[in-house]
């Protein structure tokens, strides 16, 4: 053969090669990307009647354990979503088609919650008729199982494969929070939990519930009672009742995601005012009470009976070992008006300065954080004020663009203190085009300090506030954008520096994410492979029968055949 055909074959070989790794690296919208991934071309079928979760021969968790049983049953309609709509008549092949998911933990968590020293590590290992899936804890074995559900694909005629696979993986960072605001509008529960479900989709961790805030107050209280019976919109259809509470929680925790509690103060409490008297500081003017209140009245040791017996209950009902105490944009207006707080601050030694009012306040509430075994969270303000601050507590910065919050973390990091960025990521601010790539490209660990300091950066978060979101544009306006987020927290930050890279894998998850129920919105124009025009659906697709009746059902996705195929394979 002529040399020069030769180098030529050699060519295209290598041009086929770097196309097919090219190809590889974009895995059919995986997403975060996992640390270390090394995918084949060969892929094998997989047929839902002939697929099986169980437990390997040395797992630390077995069957009857909540958190993976569970997820077995929520994952397979996830792997197969047409398999109940639409049943696949191809004949069966004449070797045997079955396919095993084996997953081993090193410990048994099923009894208990994630928390900030939960081990989100695993390896994932797909070969032919079966996958591997090994964890330190059952919430790695959770992130495993959402990663190979986004392995699994379909081709033209519907069948499903997967292809040979090596991942190992874990978390960039141990923080990877989603803040809802759910004081400025009411959230149902059902939109919580589909909230929580994205977050699981996406590797999140934290949800950050700011319960309650100026505006109302939909916490139901055990021990105060009238904080929501007078504080919240309506005092029976917009609040959280204890049940409420436990469900979010248990919901979250089946999904591997804490729930993180804020009750902001000494601002953003007016709501909290209607229901305890003498909580807020009577405002003055003219020497007179002006009938108008301002933050909590820091001077009262009453308010610090309060607050201890409110974070005594908040304790005992959310399990995680954070509680947020807020600390943010405190207008001091009120209490330089209030002859008794004045009255106060002279008898303190204060003076005139009124950072040292707060600061007082804001320690007194951090300590009874760490008498009720709690690790307190506050925004950026409590350390900007040079306040006391416990060196247990985590520090949340959430003001500035990059050079100020750059020159937060280093300060911060320098005083010894963990931090978790939130200032990047405040995607209820809109703007026209793909704000995703800013949030993107977010370097969070580029500030200038030692190593040691940017170990204590503990992760970020994004925030969602409340005064134009609700029920009706949350889940658009939160995903696919929060997922740039979640990539940048999770993924290996030189891997994702591109965003035209990152663009058709985000694009393909967000398809992913209609697929499942969550009304992602558009990254730009397109279509998604699976979009199917709703006049174009039979009545069945509609979920009705031919007679126009609806059909039964047991659950979002899911189909009594489900249950017994999961457990049936349990059990084999």
């Amino acid at each position: 053969m002529d040399p020069g055909n030769l180098t030529k074959i050699n060519r295209w070989k290598l041009l086929l090669f770097l196309l097919v790794s090219s190809g590889l690296q974009t895995v059919r919208g995986l997403w975060p990307l996992p640390q270390s991934i090394s995918r084949s071309s060969e892929r094998f079928s997989l047929q839902p009647d002939a697929f099986y979760f169980t437990y390997g021969e040395h797992s630390a968790a077995k069957y009857g354990c909540s958190i993976l049983d569970e997820a077995f049953k929520r994952y397979f309609p996830l792997i197969f979503p047409d398999y109940f709509h639409k049943p696949s008549f191809h004949p069966r092949p004449v070797q045997d088609p079955s396919f095993t998911v084996v997953v081993s933990v090193d410990r048994d968590d099923c009894q208990g919650y994630p928390g900030e020293d939960s081990s989100e590590r695993y390896n994932l290992s797909v070969s032919e008729s079966y996958a591997t899936l090994n964890a330190e804890s059952v919430w790695g074995a959770l992130r495993g199982l959402e990663t190979f559900s986004q392995l699994v694909y379909q081709d033209n005629s519907g069948t499903y494969y997967v292809n040979k696979t090596d991942i190992q993986d874990f978390p960039r960072f141990p923080f990877r929070g989603i803040l809802l605001d759910t004081s400025r509008h009411y959230l149902p529960l059902q939109t919580i939990f589909k909230t929580l479900d994205g977050m699981a989709y996406s590797k999140f961790n934290v949800f950050h519930w700011h319960i309650v805030d100026d505006p109302s107050f939909p916490y139901q209280s055990r021990t105060f009672p009238d904080l929501s019976s007078k504080g919240a919109y309506h005092p029976s259809t917009h609040v959280y009742t204890q049940e409420d509470v436990q469900r979010v929680i248990s919901y979250a925790q089946l999904r591997g995601i804490r729930v993180l509690p804020e009750f902001d103060s000494p601002g953003h409490t007016l709501s909290w005012g209607k229901g305890q008297p003498d909580l807020l500081t009577p405002c003055y003017r003219g020497g007179s009470p002006s009938g108008t209140f301002g933050p909590v009245n820091p001077s009262l040791s009453s308010t610090y009976e309060f607050m201890y017996k409110m974070f005594k209950e908040v304790s005992q009902v959310f399990p995680d070992s954070y509680i947020h105490l807020g600390g943010d944009e405190v207008n001091f207006s009120c209490w330089k008006s209030n002859p008794d707080v004045r009255a106060f601050m002279g008898k303190m030694g204060f003076g005139s300065d009124f950072t040292q009012l707060e600061a007082f306040y804001m320690e007194t509430i951090m300590n009874i954080t760490i008498a009720l075994n709690r690790t307190a969270i506050v925004w950026q303000d409590v350390f900007d004020y040079h306040e006391k601050i416990p060196q247990s507590t985590v520090l949340h910065i959430w003001k500035g663009l990059p050079p100020a919050y750059h020159d937060e973390l280093a300060r911060m990091t320098k005083a010894g203190m963990r931090v978790i960025l939130a200032a990047p990521w405040y995607i209820n601010h809109i703007s026209y085009g793909q704000d995703w790539r800013n949030y993107y490209s977010v370097q969070p660990l580029n500030f200038t300090g030692t190593e040691e300091q940017k170990k204590l950066v503990i992760g970020g978060e994004v925030c969602m506030w409340g005064e134009y979101i609700d029920a009706t544009n949350l889940t658009p306006r939160l995903w696919p954008r929060g997922c740039a987020a979640a990539e940048r927290l999770w993924s290996d930050e030189k891997q994702t520096t591109s965003v035209d890279k990152a663009f058709p894998r985000l694009n393909e998850f967000r398809c992913m994410l209609l697929r499942r129920g969550i009304q992602a919105e558009p990254l730009f124009t397109g279509h998604c492979k699976q979009e199917r025009p709703m006049q174009a659906l039979s009545p069945e697709a509609h979920g009705l029968q031919k007679n126009n009746r609806p059909q039964e059902e047991t659950g979002r996705n899911f189909h009594p055949l489900a249950a017994c195929t999961i457990w049936t394979n349990l059990k084999s």
